[in-house]
């Protein structure tokens, strides 16, 4: 399906996940086409250093709910990689559907079709297991996979409003597609961690500071553990899922929902068995730990049927922790 330099078009490409996308795609010689909010700003600094960005990268100023932007970055590619959405902490919400839920769904839409009108040939669009597990209806001790879908009126009356967006957005895409023609693509990661390419942390990427106190994030970190309880980790290296991602545009027999994960484990494992015995002198919170309740099951088979593997999460939580003692979080 890929030809060499093959143009392809990555929104939302500044972010933590998306980076990593379009430096695979580089590295792949293609020509990617990456839309930000203001192509100038130096937090877009660390694309423009990436090996063959200079030749093959161009960035375009777009906007979820600005079609015309969209149109103009998605014009001449072959492909589109759809990254872009709201994910902003759970407390500063004051307007969940300006906030949240139309920019992804109403973006997510306005992504497909000016798909439509450059007639690309494949969309993969990352979605979330935000959409998979709040499925109340779901067998308590079966596996979770692509059949589960998180209940729309369950998460609404808990005000998880990312999760939310996530699951209205996917099934839109899904649903477009299937009336329209457009071949699209759903990925499913789960938390999504490793090095950063970028000076600055995404909200995901706070999670692993948590484990630790006595640091300038401690306040932040601390507080998102109370009210969002990520103390079960499903976790997947970012580098790994952007493998997943181009695997799934470049298979032919790929087809429709991919759930992306590679481990599940406990925050006071993760000190436990990781940190601590790399990084022994940090101070840890001794009030880590997980529920039963909170634990869930997933399984990446049908990805992994596709050709997919991921690293061991030892590396990703290592290369994570230097990262972020590179821009000094970690201090």
């Amino acid at each position: 399906m890929v030809d060499a330099y093959e143009t392809v078009c990555v929104t939302g490409a500044g972010g933590f996940a998306a980076s990593w996308i379009v430096k695979l795609l580089l590295s792949n010689n293609y020509v990617v086409h990456g839309t930000v909010r203001q192509p100038g700003d130096s937090k877009y600094d660390h694309l423009n250093k990436l090996e063959r960005s200079p030749e093959n990268l161009k960035l375009f100023k777009a906007d979820l709910l600005d079609y015309e932007s969209l149109r103009l970055a998605i014009s001449g590619c072959s492909g589109v990689f759809h990254v872009a959405s709201p994910v902003p902490f759970p407390t500063a919400i004051t307007d969940p559907e300006a906030e949240v839920l139309k920019p992804a769904v109403e973006g997510t839409l306005n992504v497909l079709k000016a798909c439509v009108e450059a007639k690309v040939k494949r969309v993969v669009v990352v979605s979330s297991i935000a959409a998979v597990v709040k499925n109340p209806n779901w067998p308590k001790d079966q596996v979770k996979d692509e059949r589960c879908w998180s209940d729309p009126e369950y998460v609404r009356s808990t005000k998880n409003w990312y999760y939310l967006s996530k699951t209205q957005a996917e099934a839109a895409a899904l649903e477009f597609g299937r009336s329209s023609g457009l071949d699209v693509v759903t990925v499913c990661p789960s938390l999504i961690m490793g090095p950063l390419l970028q000076s600055t942390l995404n909200t995901s990427s706070w999670l692993l500071p948590m484990g630790f106190k006595g640091t300038r994030v401690n306040l932040v970190v601390s507080n998102l553990q109370r009210n969002v309880g990520y103390n079960y980790w499903t976790v997947v290296d970012a580098r790994d899922l952007a493998d997943a991602l181009l695997l799934v545009y470049k298979k032919s027999e790929a087809g429709e929902r991919y759930i992306c994960t590679a481990h599940a484990i406990g925050v006071e494992e993760v000190v436990e068995k990781y940190l601590k015995i790399s990084h022994p002198n940090y101070n840890y919170s001794p009030e880590l730990t997980h529920t039963k309740e909170e634990e869930e099951k997933l399984s990446s088979e049908k990805l992994e049927r596709l050709g997919w593997s991921y690293r061991p999460l030892g590396e990703t939580l290592i290369d994570s922790i230097e990262s972020y003692q590179k821009i000094r979080v970690m201090d």
